[in-house]
């Protein structure tokens, strides 16, 4: 598309939505500021680099083998470089602990430390981008069913200070970029069938979290994360929604919305506003379920649409941060990078693109009729055009054309990773 054509629609569109009293510029501009957190798994399946040999397990599994799979940290760095370049903005990018760089050694994960990120560090100093974290409590020998709820000492504060020593690298993380790092906390524990008392795991996780969480940091801002279920787990998940919801909200920690960690048919969107009034923050995990938690590469659906609109309706782009879960290995996977990135950042510019006092006028003085016609209106308004109008400012492909270089990338590069 000539970029004649970009700005002509554009400036089309500029007047439809300055009819409804949007100024697209203005969105535009949030947009820009909106930083995703890009997720590195999804370029290596969720293998990392240890030492340790072990499958992945934990109740989670990557399906699929499409060629190119990312094999060690310079491949997995090169990747997200090309993913990053065709996506428009400054965006983060979002490690797990067995993402580190440990020489061929073997380290376990309780002796992990901040020098096995110094490169990693470096390398976010030398391209711009900031670092968020995960401690791992999954694919290793003592993991089980269970880990920081486990009622076994020595495999529970095994755990234990695996998460202290990941809060320690996100508080180095944090201090060298000079802006927080986000920890996330999450973990598999649950079980097969029901235990006899469920109560006892979730006070033993309680005080492993409590034990955690008693050393205070400036750099780096602790996020909890439920699950719904896990694979050979499917009854009893220790972690749950109401278990961190209410640690969240008595303990002053940031809950975690992971969009594929709730029943198919609950509102991640209605959550929001419930959050914001009883925990500091929100760190969102936007993934697509499909039929269960199977981290499908995210697609604007109306579930997408609906959770970006609640958090620009709330004002709470400040206090939301935006990270991406998935690990589809069935399709190229720089392309499932850019396709989900690309998804989320159409959904928040869409929201971003709603008259909101004309909306709030209507439902202020009883006009419901002429409130939900404008909602529906709005699914036909030219978003596109302005969409095209953020890709060519940002200096990344309009349109599917990065469909191109994404395929000249396989070509040059990842076919060759035999």
């Amino acid at each position: 598309m000539k970029d004649t054509d970009i700005l002509s629609a554009y400036q089309s569109a500029k007047e439809r939505y300055a009819a409804l009293g949007v100024d697209t510029d203005l969105a535009l501009e949030k947009l820009e500021k909106i930083s995703l957190s890009l997720h590195c798994w999804q370029a290596d399946d969720v293998t990392g680099f240890e030492a340790q040999g072990e499958s992945l397990s934990g109740g989670i599994q990557v399906t699929g083998n499409y060629p190119g799979r990312a094999r060690n940290v310079d491949e997995l760095r090169e990747d997200i470089l090309k993913a990053s370049s065709l996506i428009g903005g400054k965006h983060r990018l979002n490690l797990h602990e067995i993402y580190g760089e440990f020489g061929g050694k073997k380290v376990d994960r309780d002796e992990v430390l901040p020098e096995h990120f110094e490169g990693w560090m470096q390398w976010a100093d030398e391209h711009g981008m900031y670092l968020d974290f995960n401690s791992t409590s999954f694919s290793h020998p003592k993991s089980g069913d269970m880990t920081l709820s486990h009622p076994n000492d020595d495999i529970r504060n095994f755990w234990i200070r695996h998460t202290k020593a990941c809060r320690a690298i996100a508080e180095e993380m944090g201090k060298r970029q000079g802006d927080p790092c986000m920890m996330n906390l999450w973990i598999h524990d649950g079980s097969k069938e029901v235990p006899v008392n469920r109560l006892r795991y979730r006070k033993i996780l309680e005080e492993s979290l409590d034990d955690i969480f008693s050393i205070k940091y400036e750099n780096m801002k602790d996020c909890i994360e439920a699950k719904l279920f896990g694979i050979g787990l499917e009854n009893y998940t220790v972690g749950s929604y109401d278990f961190y919801l209410g640690y969240g909200a008595k303990k002053g920690k940031i809950v975690t919305l992971d969009t594929g960690h709730f029943h198919l048919t609950e509102s991640i969107a209605d959550k929001v506003s419930s959050l914001l009034l009883f925990t500091p923050e929100i760190m969102l995990h936007v993934s697509r379920p499909v039929r269960w938690d199977s981290d499908h590469v995210v697609t604007m659906t109306d579930d997408l649409l609906d959770l970006a609109r609640e958090i620009v309706r709330s004002d709470a782009l400040e206090r939301v941060h935006i990270g991406l879960d998935y690990f589809d290995a069935t399709i190229n996977r720089i392309g499932a990078y850019v396709i989900g990135c690309r998804a989320t950042q159409k959904a928040f510019l869409q929201a971003l693109l709603e008259p909101q006092l004309l909306l709030n006028q209507y439902e202020d003085s009883g006009k419901y009729f002429q409130r939900l016609a404008v909602q529906e209106e709005l699914k036909s308004m030219p978003w596109q055009a302005v969409w095209d109008m953020f890709c060519m400012k940002m200096n990344v492909p309009v349109g599917e054309s990065y469909i191109l270089e994404i395929e000249k990338y396989e070509q040059t590069v990842t076919s060759k990773r035999v």
